[in-house]
């Protein structure tokens, strides 16, 4: 399944803000906390929590996030479907990053345990 352009520039122009409180309710829904889904918004994108609450407070666009976030190469390792779509088939790279947190999101929401989520490079200490 692709992607299409159309979906792809609508994904890029998304704020950040209008997402973020969705995945409040739903990982706090299966009992997660607000703590945990910024650890792992932090692993991905390399932000802090005041980073992160800027980014929400100036309506920050996934396209301007991650044109600035500095998301760590295991993050390749983020693998599954979301939304339909494989996030490691995904070939427009700013779709894949937001479906890289999206399925985070949704990992974290399942329950699973947050070192099988923030994933770490092989060979790195």
């Amino acid at each position: 399944m692709k992607n299409s352009v159309e979906q792809d520039e609508r994904i890029a122009k998304m704020t950040f803000a209008s997402v973020y409180p969705h995945y409040i309710i739903k990982i706090e829904k299966k009992g997660r906390t607000r703590e945990e889904l910024q650890e792992v918004i932090s692993w991905l994108t390399g932000f802090d929590i005041r980073e992160i609450e800027a980014l929400i407070a100036s309506k920050a666009t996934f396209e301007e996030i991650f044109s600035q976030a500095k998301v760590p190469s295991s993050a390749s390792l983020i693998t599954g479907v979301i939304c339909g779509y494989r996030v490691e088939d995904i070939l427009n790279p700013l779709t894949q990053k937001v479906r890289y947190l999206d399925k985070l999101v949704d990992e974290l929401a399942k329950g699973r345990k947050m070192e099988k989520i923030i994933r770490k490079d092989v060979g790195r200490s």
